[in-house]
């Protein structure tokens, strides 16, 4: 069965300016990559959303924010300057460099995105939905930070628990950042799974995601962040998975699994220390697809982060192959230094955090005893 692609052309407009690490034209270089390397046909359909409503928004942001947000970004991409509070709302990195685009408008749209992947996979249309431009982690209910302004993995937990009753839902974060806003929405919800792959918080941004934060209240033990030493790559991947990952998705047997991250954990990505090679992140798809048999096929993915523009359309490519099953073979966009043709140095690392997250989460999981 063929996946959903969900795209429109004004995702380029999610861009805070010349010189800044995100960049709009990501979406436009990716669908071209796309295009030409696989039709659509029986692979995929490509299909456009419309913005979220206000009232969406207000499922997951406090309308003080969400006035700031839309009022701030408006203004700058006329040219003008705003009286608000930038830094009681926004993080310094979400700061414009020079003249962004329809930043605000562009986040709506992913997150009415969202929205509509939850329906059409709800609704039985499609088993599995791509987002692209998804997966805005960072963001929190009153602060954006982290190139995130609303937070559509957190919106998708919530509207798939308030609109279709689900109780058993698993996000899965494999950004090489922690995500630290959709931990926090769900922390104490027994509900959601949170599990984050991520780079170690000690070495990358944000900061948090550490073993020993595992949720709180009636959500402890639902939160499983793994955090990976520097340069872990394919074999390093493979291991938490198996491990852990794969287990505990048994074990909890979600009705529907999101997943969220593009391209970051790649070894030459420019704002992170990760070691995946291309083909690793189409064993992420794969390892998905493998997963999503306890809870009939379904499963969303929500794709944006990625910061050398020259590697994240195979990144994607093979996230999206993967995890449509599809036969294609995407090859890595220049040979890989020798350090990364083996996981040697940062395995030894991995299997050292694999025993301390199931030491966590030992008295929680059978499945880690």
């Amino acid at each position: 069965m063929a996946i959903a692609i969900l795209s429109h052309q004004e995702l380029r407009e999610y861009h805070f300016g010349s010189g800044h690490p995100f960049h709009g034209d990501r979406f436009d270089i990716f669908l071209q990559f796309l295009k030409k390397r696989l039709p659509e046909d029986d692979n995929y359909h490509l299909l456009k959303a419309d913005w979220a409503t206000e009232e969406d928004l207000l499922l997951i942001c406090q309308k003080e924010y969400i006035d700031f947000t839309k009022s701030y970004y408006y203004a700058a991409n006329l040219g003008l300057s705003y009286a608000g509070q930038f830094s009681r709302f926004q993080s310094g990195d979400n700061l414009p460099f020079g003249r962004p685009g329809r930043v605000e408008e562009a986040a709506r749209l992913i997150v009415g995105q969202a929205k509509a992947a939850c329906h059409l996979v709800q609704g039985g249309e499609f088993k599995k939905v791509v987002s692209l431009g998804g997966g805005l982690h960072h963001a929190r209910p009153a602060y954006g930070e982290g190139f995130c302004l609303y937070n559509d993995v957190a919106f998708s937990g919530l509207y798939l628990m308030q609109e279709y009753g689900l109780e058993r839902i698993l996000i899965l974060d494999t950004d090489a950042h922690a995500g630290n806003g959709t931990s926090e929405y769900f922390y104490e919800e027994p509900r959601v799974l949170f599990i984050d792959l991520h780079q170690d918080p000690m070495t990358l941004y944000p900061g948090t995601g550490f073993v020993d934060q595992i949720g709180s209240g009636r959500g402890r033990g639902f939160t499983i962040n793994i955090p990976l030493p520097p340069y872990a790559g394919y074999d390093s991947y493979k291991l938490v998975f198996e491990s852990i990952v794969e287990p505990v998705t048994r074990e909890f047997s979600p009705q529907i699994i999101i997943r969220n991250g593009g391209s970051d954990p790649h070894f030459a990505d420019q704002l992170t220390n990760l070691g995946l090679p291309v083909k690793g992140f189409r064993m992420i798809g794969e390892k998905v697809r493998e997963m999503a048999k306890v809870c009939d096929g379904k499963a969303m993915d929500l794709i944006a982060s990625g910061y050398n523009q020259e590697v994240l359309p195979y990144g994607w490519l093979a996230l999206i192959a993967g995890l449509g099953g599809i036969d294609l073979e995407v090859e890595e966009p220049e040979p890989a230094p020798q350090r990364f043709n083996t996981d040697a140095s940062s395995l030894a690392g991995t299997e050292r955090v694999v025993e301390a997250v199931k030491n966590q989460l030992k008295d929680y999981w059978s499945c880690l005893s």
